[in-house]
């Protein structure tokens, strides 16, 4: 288990960048995948992006793929998020989350999650 603190959330205009990051409280096992969920008022919480630890595959939503990036620093523990071309519509409260396993996308499947930073896009 993990203890994760997303930073780097704020107000932004349409077409600008942000990038989040997520810093884990230990070294992050190499067993781990990594993600970033998103969640707008009165909306479930919904996918955004994940990487494999040790391998550093990448996944990514649909909505995003082209848009962010996922990344992780393995020396300090930390997992990124850059975000580019940002819409109104990615305006939400966006979490890190970590689970042993892979290519899952629904948010049951993560055991660890940080308190969320605020992403807001306007137009």
């Amino acid at each position: 288990q993990v203890q994760l603190v997303e930073s780097g959330g704020g107000l932004v205009q349409a077409g600008g960048s942000l990038r989040l990051s997520c810093a884990a409280s230990g070294r992050i096992p190499s067993t781990y995948t990594m993600g970033w969920f998103r969640q707008a008022p009165g909306k479930e919480r919904e996918f955004v992006a994940a990487i494999r630890w040790s391998a550093g595959y990448t996944d990514y939503a649909n909505s995003v793929k082209g848009r962010f990036t996922i990344s992780g620093d393995n020396a300090k523990n930390t997992v990124y998020l850059q975000m580019t071309s940002l819409k109104p519509d990615d305006t939400a409260v966006y979490y890190c989350a970590a689970t042993t396993m892979w290519r899952v996308a629904i948010a049951t499947a993560f055991s660890d999650w940080g308190q969320g930073t605020q992403v807001t896009v306007s137009s």
